[in-house]
């Protein structure tokens, strides 16, 4: 938020943009991810897709669960998953990591877990 109180679903608003949600992949991300993006869809925002962030190197039974419920929850599809680090990679380790961690609509090679 800037001193005027706006916020990037203004800016969003403004460009009349696609809106990509970035979730956290522990207990508790459905229900966030749900109200965004009907917070988005309020706004007349389109979620475009839902992107988990922070994927540590052992998920747990939900964090595993929530990779395949993200896609019902109104925000799109599942487009991708970055584990977690990412931030303190050099920049040639983050692109590759990056790629191989986001689906082909953002440019990368991953592919969602099949469900079931």
């Amino acid at each position: 938020m800037n001193k005027d109180r706006e916020t990037l679903a203004d800016v969003a608003e403004l460009l009349t943009a696609p809106v990509l949600l970035v979730a956290d992949p522990r207990l508790g991300t459905l229900n966030a991810t749900a109200l965004t993006a009907e917070a988005l869809r309020s706004r007349g925002l389109v979620p475009a897709g839902v992107v988990v962030g922070s994927w540590p190197r052992q998920p747990d039974l939900a964090m595993r669960c929530n990779l395949v419920d993200l896609p019902e929850m109104g925000a799109g599809p599942l487009s991708g998953v970055l584990p977690s680090g990412m931030g303190a990679l050099a920049p040639d380790a983050f692109t590759t990591v990056a790629r191989r961690s986001l689906g082909a609509g953002l440019g990368g090679t991953w592919s969602p877990p099949e469900p079931g």
